[in-house]
């Protein structure tokens, strides 16, 4: 069966998430892409289930200011996207805790500080476990549901560096992982094209605090080659998910979307 057509039809209806439950991996950082979405949906009304992998008392502070200010239900989840069987077990917990999942969001994601000749294979097999195998790992343990409720939104966190090769800095892996969740979306958008909407996004540069290492030297050759002339920062991409959650997208699926300050159209 097609998916239906929202009955609402003022804009406000159809951005709403209110009733929604929504899950977001990594979201422990407060200055990262995945609390910026999970706070972006807890305005619009929506009870977030968010997750992380090493920074507890992080995503519980996050889950409990989100909860506190908006007056809706967030709660923090264990969950090592890597690992199957853990992705699964946080999918039946947050349906257990909220009773259903309207929206996914693969968000969780690790960075690569090598290139191909001077990293390991375990390297390698590392950054394609995280950020490719994670997001399947999440819409295996997730599509079963949505199948089930006929209804659903499922976002891939990708990458401009899916769509351009980075310089000057060596991550292969990276660009590799981030390419195959864009085509991951598209291919995943046609066979779920029955019962649940399937988009990516793919940010530019974005200051989430934790770009200390790179030397300034890169980080002005970066800024050089962006047309706005700036690096992102994570409030600019949550108005971005909550569409592509809402009833507004209702006809959007298999979508790429870059966020990069102009950086992919030179």
């Amino acid at each position: 069966m097609p998916i239906s057509i929202p009955q609402a039809d003022r804009l406000v209806d159809l951005f709403s998430l209110k009733n929604k439950v929504v899950v977001i991996t990594g979201a422990s950082n407060p200055r990262g892409i995945g609390y910026e979405v999970a706070k972006g949906c807890a305005e619009m009304g929506a009870s977030v289930a968010i997750t992380y992998f090493s920074r507890k008392e992080e995503a519980e502070k996050n889950a409990s200011q989100l909860s506190e200010e908006f007056n809706v239900k967030v709660q923090a989840y264990y969950c090592d996207v890597s690992d199957y069987v853990a992705t699964e077990s946080l999918v039946q917990s947050v349906i257990r805790d909220s009773g259903h999942i309207d929206g996914f969001i693969a968000n969780s994601g690790q960075a690569v500080g090598s290139g191909i000749l001077d990293g390991s294979v375990n390297d390698w097999n590392n950054i394609i476990q995280v950020d490719l195998n994670g997001p399947f790992h999440c819409a295996k343990a997730v599509g079963p549901h949505f199948e089930q409720r006929a209804t659903g939104s499922f976002i891939f966190t990708s990458s401009m560096s899916g769509h351009i090769a980075n310089f000057p800095q060596e991550q292969t892996s990276y660009n590799v992982a981030k390419a195959g969740c864009i085509h991951f979306a598209r291919s995943l958008a046609n066979e779920w094209r029955d019962f649940a909407r399937v988009n990516s996004v793919s940010p530019g540069y974005i200051d989430t605090g934790l770009s200390h290492y790179i030397p300034q030297e890169t980080k002005d050759l970066r800024r050089s080659m962006i047309p706005m002339g700036r690096v992102g920062v994570a409030k600019e991409l949550k108005g971005l998910y909550v569409y592509l959650l809402s009833d507004a997208s209702s006809y959007t699926t298999g979508s790429d979307i870059l966020v990069d300050g102009g950086y992919c159209a030179r």
